[in-house]
């Protein structure tokens, strides 16, 4: 692991970054000894803290430009790779026979703690520039340094559920004292206490941004993921308080009082959490900016990247046609998700395919069939949502549901988020068409499976389900995620097992030690 920071440290010398927009490529030199000497350099260095959410220091895919998915969904019972995928460690994710030196696997280790790495530089160093070089109160010192801590948060958040105990690094590992000593697996109840203190210092943020500053974390956003920390450690009182400090004030038929000012909704069509011309709006808490293939770096959104061919395969699929007949026809999320036609442009033909390939992040900004029938989705500006309204609401729903069962409230969460999905919803939760409600009466556990039902069809593709189905413990710990993708048509995870509940550290960074470290062990089966 100590090398393996180093390494990143020494490619960050190097790499492009002096960019004061937060929708730009950073482009520039970013050295510790002398960068940070204004405010421009301060706001550059966490602008560069943002793009290892959506850049690859090797030009790869980024965290949430498809890296994340293929960890957290090809894994699942959501997604498989297509046919026309070669790779086999990708592969491997989808048929749960991934080992330790697994490509994916490691990649997604390297690049959190990349971005980790900045985020800490960028923490460390901020306060050291002349408290007179602040001249723009919409950039002090003080929320640059929160702004830093969220990514820092939301970072070790992917990497203590990914794999249990991992390093808790907090400063860059270039310039501390005894930088050479050998790092241990931390506690993750240690990581997580840090995660907290991070995102408890970034709820003073402002409560939203314009303009240039538009994407920057707010208030909201970190009251918002410390929520769904809250509802992952089962602390659910503590997740209710964060909740109710996110829904917006005055939210229709809600028993109990909630306080958000953010101003936060749904979109009456659920298509516009999904487009660029409608990014970061209204029900878009946080998300991984995108902005195409411009300046040398790529941000470009690769989740439904693919061009006309005879094969039609898309990089990765649906695990099954199951998953799309989860959706009534009268669901508009199905139509937003999955497509099953294609305009060929050389025979002026639709052709419909007897399979599904996913929809939801092919960029329509040109249209529907100029986008399906050229490499659109190579150059793709569609944001990525990291949380949404919607979330908020549903783990509302499931955190009043394990401390009470399912409560009035329970019940107006779910069901603002199902009135939004068959199209009655218009605004402030409220909704025209009750058909579609939840049957009153159901039992705690069998409210439970509606929640975790309905978080299946509001995020696929968007690297939830492998979560929701290992934080899930109700019937034992992994038996939910065991018997979920054992359901699958055909078992193509026959090979799935308690193990897969945490991937393994990294067989490259177990090596670094030679052995020398037994407090940096492999998780339990790997």
């Amino acid at each position: 692991m100590k090398k393996n920071i180093l390494i990143i440290i020494i490619a960050l010398v190097n790499l492009t970054i002096a960019c004061k927009k937060l929708n730009e490529s950073p482009q520039g030199s970013l050295t510790p000894d002398n960068f940070y000497q204004t405010q421009s350099d301060a706001v550059a260095a966490v602008t560069a803290v943002y793009s290892t959410l959506t850049t690859d220091i090797n030009n790869d895919f980024p965290i949430y430009g498809r890296n994340l998915n293929l960890i957290v969904d090809n894994p699942s019972d959501n997604q498989v790779y297509s046919p026309s995928n070669t790779n086999p460690d990708v592969r491997a994710l989808g048929t749960a026979t991934y080992v330790s030196t697994n490509d994916r696997v490691h990649k997604i280790y390297a690049q959190l703690y990349w971005g980790i790495n900045r985020a800490n530089i960028a923490i460390d160093k901020i306060p050291t520039i002349e408290a007179s070089k602040f001249v723009d109160p919409s950039h002090s010192a003080i929320n640059l340094v929160r702004e830093a801590r969220f990514i820092r948060a939301l970072l070790y958040f992917n990497l203590v559920r990914l794999f249990g105990d991992v390093p808790l690094v907090l400063h860059d590992q270039a310039t501390v004292k005894n930088a050479g000593q050998l790092v241990d697996r931390t506690p993750k109840d240690q990581v997580y206490a840090q995660i907290i203190e991070d995102l408890d210092s970034a709820t003073s943020l402002a409560a939203s941004h314009t303009g240039t500053n538009t994407g920057r974390v707010t208030g909201g956003a970190a009251h918002a993921l410390l929520a769904k920390v809250y509802v992952t450690r089962q602390q659910w009182s503590s997740a209710v308080d964060e909740l109710k400090k996110v829904i917006t004030a005055g939210t229709a038929n809600l028993v109990d009082a909630t306080t958000g000012n953010y101003g936060y909704d749904l979109f009456a069509n659920f298509s516009d959490a999904f487009q660029p011309g409608t990014k970061n709006g209204k029900e878009h808490i946080f998300s991984a900016q995108f902005n195409g293939t411009v300046g040398g770096f790529t941000s470009t959104n690769t989740l439904s990247s693919f061009t006309w061919s005879n094969s039609a395969y898309t990089a990765d699929i649906p695990a099954d046609s199951t998953i799309v007949y989860l959706f009534d026809i009268a669901d508009q999320r199905r139509k937003t998700t999955f497509y099953d036609s294609l305009f060929n442009i050389t025979t002026g033909k639709w052709v419909k395919w007897p399979f599904f390939n996913f929809l939801k992040f092919v960029d329509q900004s040109t249209g529907f069939v100029t986008a399906l029938q050229g490499n659109q989705g190579a150059n793709s500006k569609v944001n990525f949502p990291v949380i949404r309204y919607s979330e908020v609401l549903l783990l509302y729903a499931e955190a009043l549901n394990e401390l009470y069962g399912p409560t009035p409230d329970a019940y107006t969460a779910i069901n603002i988020v199902r009135g939004r999905a068959y199209k009655s919803y218009t605004s402030a939760g409220n909704y025209s068409d009750h058909t579609y409600d939840l049957p009153a009466g159901l039992s705690q556990s069998a409210f439970r499976d509606a929640v975790f039902t309905e978080r299946r069809k509001e995020f696929i593709q968007e690297s939830q389900r492998w979560f929701d189905l290992v934080r899930r413990t109700d019937l034992g710990p992994g038996q939910y995620y065991i018997q979920s993708v054992k359901s699958m048509l055909g078992n193509p995870k026959a090979a799935a097992s308690l193990k897969d509940t945490l991937f393994p550290i990294p067989q490259t960074e177990i090596d670094l030690y030679g052995g020398r470290n037994p407090n940096f062990y492999q998780n339990p089966g790997w």
